[in-house]
């Protein structure tokens, strides 16, 4: 029988300095195989907004629309702990909305949602959401969902003093209950040190080799997405060579009369 993975095996894992892999899917097919490829944690990030659904940013995905990608990517998963990033202003309203949107993920089959930020409110809504039975992954550094009050996608955490105040942040919300953190695109010296620092295990998107995880974006893992690469990110493979080249294959066969061949009809 799989065990499936929750999150006391992650914290297990930080505590024996065993690293964890996370990846995204947004589709029943690609979480079954990263599943089967024994990818730890697989999260319905909200980067498909732009990578499946082609906008220009974050901002613009609902929480309809998250509802329908965390229902196929959780029929898909049999082992992984499966995460949903809460979109934008799906959680910053009202405490009980907040708690109604995560808990739908759940519902739909997520073992737990993302939250970017901190803040008292952000505070206040980590604690009531495990007090509700919900898991909160938290993120913190580069949020994108701050990105128009961050004035662009900047390094985070670059001094001493900013590198505190996130590890203060990080341990505050640790207080109540975010199970583990993402860092995103501060040096690695300072993931390094919140780390280090920090009971829950941190999950580095472009923060460095010294966190408990690693994340990317599927699309950039498998070379499908050519819009944008982040510098953090490592391409391993070329899909989207071989869409086209599929595709191209099957539009010659039809347009010459190969396919459908005797043996592909009734």
């Amino acid at each position: 029988m799989i065990k499936k993975v929750n999150i006391n095996t992650l914290k297990k894992l930080k505590e024996s300095g065993e690293k964890f892999s996370v990846l995204t899917a947004y589709d029943f097919s690609t979480a079954k195989y990263l599943d089967e490829a024994g990818i730890d944690v697989i999260l319905i990030g909200d980067s498909l907004a732009m990578v499946a659904l082609g906008y220009e940013t974050t901002h613009s995905i609902s929480v309809e629309e998250m509802k329908i990608f965390t229902k196929a990517v959780a029929k898909g998963v049999n082992r992984a702990l499966v995460v949903t990033d809460m979109p934008f202003m799906s959680y910053h309203c009202d405490i009980s909305e907040g708690i109604r949107n995560c808990g739908e993920m759940l519902r739909l089959g997520a073992n737990a949602v993302k939250i970017e930020g901190y803040s008292d409110y952000i505070l206040d809504l980590v604690k009531r959401l495990n007090d509700s039975g919900i898991p909160v992954m938290a993120h913190l550094g580069f949020t994108p969902q701050f990105l128009n009050t961050l004035g662009g996608y900047k390094i985070q955490a670059k001094t001493k003093e900013a590198t505190d105040k996130i590890l203060e942040q990080a341990e505050k919300l640790q207080n109540v209950g975010a199970f583990s953190l993402v860092l995103e695109m501060i040096p690695e010296e300072s993931a390094k040190y919140i780390t280090e620092n920090l009971k829950i295990p941190t999950v580095s998107c472009g923060a460095g080799r010294y966190c408990d995880s690693q994340v990317l974006v599927s699309d950039d893992v498998f070379g499908k997405y050519s819009e944008f690469t982040p510098k953090f990110a490592r391409k391993y493979g070329d899909m989207r060579a071989l869409i086209v080249e599929c595709a191209k294959k099957f539009d010659s066969d039809v347009k010459n009369g190969k396919f459908p061949a005797e043996n592909e009809v009734f």
